[in-house]
């Protein structure tokens, strides 16, 4: 089942999208009463996809990232991020919800800043309160799945001690076009194309902590929220965005996930 967010006529609404791929002119979406994970009540109303505007799919409190997640990722980052973490658990950090933004907003690049990149990921998004999970029940505590682009700052992100601000600014962590309910996150394709051209082709068999893995360390120290947003890391092949440039990150099964970048 996939799960729009949208706007039309100045109304925020969630619904359930309908028809097969992610040609938005092939696509419908019924429209639910209320939250769709506390009423998903369809109001009979059917919408054109192509007619609404979709949005961020959800409004997280909390965007957990993973980062060095990928052996090949962590190997072409290396003489500015280090290798991985030496007692093998996740790196974690933390991404503003002011950062997130929906499909085909723009990715805004802040002057002054440097090189900025584009890193496609798998993101999960947490359906029931979640503290202390296991890898054995952790699936159980998902939503569904949704595409991010955690794009990045990357001469602040090597400036400084920590990546709050290189991660952090506005707009820099497009999601959606919307959420997949029933998908396996064990074995999925992660693209990214620039202006049509692919920089990155990755895929989550090759996580080096899968996302019962992921989960079970993050509620292990703090608590995830329904809502809430985990990006899982990103493969080789990040690169950077310029003014005018199109940024697509597609997962297998999922759908696309397209923003436009533009100087700020």
């Amino acid at each position: 089942m996939r799960i729009a967010r949208f706007a039309r006529s100045g109304e925020i609404s969630y619904g359930l999208v309908q028809g097969a791929g992610d040609d938005l002119s092939q696509l419908a979406v019924a429209p639910l009463n209320g939250h769709p994970l506390f009423d998903p009540t369809p109001t009979g109303e059917v919408l054109d996809l192509s007619s609404v505007r979709l949005l961020a799919p959800v409004q997280p409190i909390n965007v957990v990232c993973i980062g060095k997640n990928y052996a090949d990722h962590v190997k072409e980052m290396s003489g500015l991020t280090g290798s991985g973490s030496g007692d093998g658990v996740p790196t974690v950090f933390l991404k503003p919800a002011t950062s997130v933004i929906g499909p085909g907003d723009p990715i805004r690049l802040p002057a002054g800043v440097g090189r900025v990149d584009h890193e496609a990921e798998l993101a999960v998004v947490i359906g029931r309160p979640a503290r202390d999970l296991t890898v054995e029940n952790a699936l159980a505590h998902v939503w569904g799945y949704t595409a991010a682009n955690d794009v990045t700052a990357r001469d602040q992100q090597k400036s400084d001690a920590q990546w709050t601000r290189g991660k952090g600014h506005d707009t820099f962590c497009p999601l959606g076009p919307w959420i997949e309910t029933e998908l396996d996150p064990a074995n999925l394709r992660v693209r990214c194309e620039v202006d049509e051209v692919l920089r990155q082709d990755g895929n989550t068999r090759d996580l080096l902590h899968d996302v019962p893995t992921v989960l079970a360390f993050i509620t292990s120290f703090m608590t995830l929220l329904p809502g809430d947003v985990v990006l899982t890391g990103t493969p080789a092949g990040v690169g950077p965005l310029e003014p005018g440039s199109t940024v697509e990150v597609s997962i297998e099964g999922l759908g696309t996930l397209s923003n436009p970048v533009v100087q700020r």
